[in-house]
């Protein structure tokens, strides 16, 4: 469970030394600090459950996102990458949970394509296969030509034909303008094309 630290000062205002109370708690495993002024009361706790708490607003997507549905063949140990907007600079914070990793998108697609999960009394936002395929690609050195493109999402990233194949291609159409985004551009061409 996430605690910040005025629920900390709060639970243990019966002790005459609170913050003596807090710091043996961190010093004896009870707590676990996540950053300045959070903590956690279970060190096993999945640090995906974490990534929103920790910076935000923010939802899961890129890497971390494309390799929990499967769409690209590395497993993302630890490492949570999420995307965030208007903040104007990448942020990276590291705990014992894992390696934590936010950067921009842009706002006006910032809201699309990111679904609410609760597991296990924590609730946690990432973003669709689309929508982490998209923020993906705006991330990446834009490519020339749809030849070049097919090059970054099938040999670069090797993203898995076939789950492309079954991605929402409408939904990419809609969003796709909205990044600005040559790569963008490109992949909203291939899927109306549908030459894969």
């Amino acid at each position: 469970m996430i605690f910040t630290i005025q629920d900390l000062l709060h639970q243990n205002k019966n002790y005459s030394d609170v913050r003596g109370k807090i710091s043996r708690d961190l010093r004896d495993g009870n707590i676990v600090q996540i950053k300045r002024g959070l903590y956690e009361n279970d060190k096993n706790t999945p640090g995906h459950y974490l990534a929103s708490y920790i910076y935000g607003p923010s939802y899961l997507s890129f890497d971390y996102a494309l390799s929990k549905y499967g769409m690209i063949p590395e497993a993302v140990y630890k490492t949570y990458t999420s995307a965030t907007f208007k903040k104007n600079k990448k942020k990276t914070y590291s705990n014992v949970f894992g390696d934590f990793l936010y950067r921009d998108v842009p706002e006006g697609v910032y809201m699309f394509g990111v679904k609410a999960v609760v597991e296990n009394g924590y609730t946690y936002h990432i973003a669709t296969p689309e929508k982490a395929l998209c923020d993906k690609l705006y991330t990446m050195k834009p490519v020339k030509n749809l030849e070049e493109l097919r090059n970054l999402i099938f040999n670069d990233l090797r993203i898995d034909e076939g789950l492309f194949r079954k991605l929402d291609f409408e939904f990419i159409t809609e969003i796709s303008g909205g990044y600005k985004s040559n790569n963008l551009n490109l992949l909203d061409k291939l899927v109306k094309g549908g030459k894969f």
